[in-house]
């Protein structure tokens, strides 16, 4: 037990992934695209059942970014309407399991029926205490910045608080996900090793693992090889996959 307990202390707290690949993955099989968005739903489900089997704390998806606009029309509308769809088939589920789930971003961009398919989605996980899910959904890491700075500065205008006082813990409360643990893992598929304007604040002393999946092709095993390779780098204990699949077992 005490060994179980010394690899469950050392799990990431919090991971992010940034799930890049399903159009390469798709035109690999001479589909379109959109082919590749659809199969990119199923590793989002396995990688949350294992990490929530993991009792990991958060887990953060790289879903749309603030540049993924510059996409053809026709494919942001795709994934678009992939997102309510897939929002109102797996929300149920996720709230039967006690999961949270949240989307950070900037949604003033989206259309009305999925600002409202958010907002319910969110309303209805509110008060589970299983890990918590973020969806960055036309989410990038300056624009969190930005917008923290931004209520900072409404907060100076109000005589809150004086530009002298502003530091690091100062603004950190403003930024998405504050009430979350800075992320300890990110891990990027499809053999991109650089970070798209993530979470810049919230990576800061994030450990990165870069894999040349696809993420259509991520699943249960590429998971815990990342947390595996995660808990050596951290903490040198020469940790298996077959420990962490032990761990996930005995929480059943």
């Amino acid at each position: 037990m005490h060994n179980s307990q010394l690899f469950s202390d050392s799990l990431p707290k919090h991971i992010a992934i940034i799930m890049d690949g399903n159009g390469r993955w798709a035109k690999a099989q001479g589909k379109p695209r959109v082919f590749g968005h659809k199969a990119g739903v199923k590793a989002v489900r396995k990688t949350i059942t294992t990490a929530a089997r993991l009792h990991i704390q958060a887990i953060t998806l790289f879903a749309f970014s603030s540049e993924n606009w510059r996409r053809p029309e026709e494919e942001v509308g795709l994934l678009m309407e992939l997102f309510v769809t897939v929002l109102a088939r797996e929300i149920k589920k996720l709230h039967k399991n006690n999961l949270r789930l949240r989307v950070i971003g900037d949604t003033s961009r989206f259309n009305d029926k999925l600002q409202q398919k958010i907002a319910e989605a969110e309303a209805l996980t509110a008060d589970n205490t299983g890990m918590v899910i973020n969806i960055a959904a036309n989410y990038g890491g300056r624009w969190d910045i930005a917008q923290a700075a931004r209520q900072l500065a409404s907060a100076v205008a109000a005589n809150e608080i004086t530009p002298e006082q502003i530091d690091e813990q100062a603004l950190a409360p403003y930024l998405t996900m504050a009430d979350l643990p800075d992320v300890d893992l990110l891990i990027r598929t499809s053999g991109e090793c650089r970070i798209s304007n993530f979470m810049l604040w919230q990576l800061a002393y994030a450990e990165m693992y870069f894999t040349s999946v696809c993420w259509p092709d991520f699943n249960e095993d590429s998971l815990i090889e990342a947390i595996t390779w995660f808990i050596d780098r951290e903490r040198r204990f020469g940790c298996t996959g077959e420990q962490i699949k032990a761990l996930m077992n005995a929480e059943q």
